[in-house]
């Protein structure tokens, strides 16, 4: 069975990367936050349409209700 890396071997794998990518690293590691931030404002505003299309169905409901009762 493989299994997830250890201690040492996460320090290994991580001298790896910073010699094989080196002075790419910073670069590439900015670009990964900017991309995790996109998302996370994405998925913001997700969940927004999301409550705003909830509560307009809300209304539907209620105005349907005020017209039939």
């Amino acid at each position: 069975m493989i299994s997830m890396p250890g201690g040492w071997e996460w320090i290994v794998i991580g001298i790896i990367v910073f010699i094989v990518f080196g002075k790419k690293l910073p670069n590439t590691m900015k670009s990964l936050g900017r991309t995790v931030a996109n998302f996370r404002q994405g998925m913001k505003g997700v969940e927004e349409e999301i409550k705003d299309v909830k509560e307009i169905k809300d209304d539907i409901d209620t105005i349907t209700k005020l017209k039939i009762g």
